[in-house]
């Protein structure tokens, strides 16, 4: 596999995203699913938040998206405070960033055709409300995705999984976002179809310029897509830093023992970790 495009000349310029100070209590919890969580994403940049199940990050990836209301702290997208911002200018800014969900089976109404679903976007936000011009979009994003005008009175259950998820990306891709916010999109899916999904996001961050934020639980996933990554671990963020810096050498402990479960399979990065343990065990 090769390496994804460096983000240098993003990050100098202001964050596409900045997510300050978040906290999420669910009611009758002992514990915060979020705690104090901060980051920033760069402009064409992708930003992986990895940890277990239960770390918080789905609830995270949810509060930025505002799917989910924080107790407290701020999502700011281009500047712009999303906790103030109400009415149609709340749904203009969101269309800026879309989200794609773990199974694209549950996040895609069975009862609708993909045309629909995929053109739902373009009649939500009035962008394209002449049907012939909408199904002629919704055509552009299906091919995009790698599917085609034929799929276009079908409904989810005669797809597969990874098409049902190349479906549900065309959705998110329909109001053309700047972010977009994928929650495990390929956890649920097999290990080969991966691959072609994962392969998907990059060929369309590099085509369309998209920031992203990746939730994963799997550090191969990550490693593969991501420019830099957040470790999460019980609602906090313990560990931020480039991806090849953080998988050579990790400083939480946390994170050192999710490598330690996952080994990358980059053979570079692993004699370079192996050489950052044997120096951090010789001091």
């Amino acid at each position: 596999m090769s390496e994804p495009t460096a983000v240098d000349a993003a990050t100098k310029s202001p964050p596409l995203l900045e997510v300050e100070h978040l906290v999420k209590r669910f009611p009758g919890a002992r514990s915060l699913a979020v705690d104090d969580v901060s980051f920033q994403v760069a402009r064409g940049e992708v930003l992986g938040l990895v940890g277990e199940s239960g770390s918080g990050k789905s609830t995270t990836a949810r509060c930025v998206a505002g799917l989910v209301r924080p107790d407290t702290g701020s999502v700011r997208l281009d500047g712009e405070d999303l906790g103030r911002v109400r009415g149609r200018a709340l749904t203009a800014v969101r269309s800026r960033m879309q989200m794609v969900f773990q199974d694209p089976y549950s996040s895609l109404n069975p009862r609708m055709t993909v045309e629909q679903l995929v053109g739902e976007g373009l009649l939500v936000h009035r962008i394209e409300p002449d049907r012939a011009a909408r199904r002629e979009r919704v055509v552009e994003l299906l091919e995009l995705v790698g599917l085609s005008g034929d799929h276009l009175p079908r409904h989810p259950r005669s797809f597969s999984g990874g098409q049902r998820q190349r479906i549900a990306i065309a959705r998110a891709l329909a109001v053309s976002p700047e972010l977009l916010i994928c929650d495990e999109p390929v956890s649920s899916l097999d290990v080969s179809v991966q691959a072609q999904v994962l392969n998907l996001f990059r060929d369309l961050r590099e085509r369309l310029r998209l920031s992203m934020l990746f939730i994963a639980h799997d550090l191969g996933v990550v490693h593969y897509l991501c420019d830099r990554v957040a470790v999460m671990e019980h609602g906090s963020i313990v560990e931020t830093g480039d991806r090849a810096d953080l998988y050579a050498d990790p400083r939480h402990p946390y994170t050192r023992a999710l490598l330690a479960a996952a080994p990358v399979p980059d053979p570079r990065l692993e004699r370079a970790r192996r050489v950052a343990a044997s120096d951090r065990r010789a001091t």
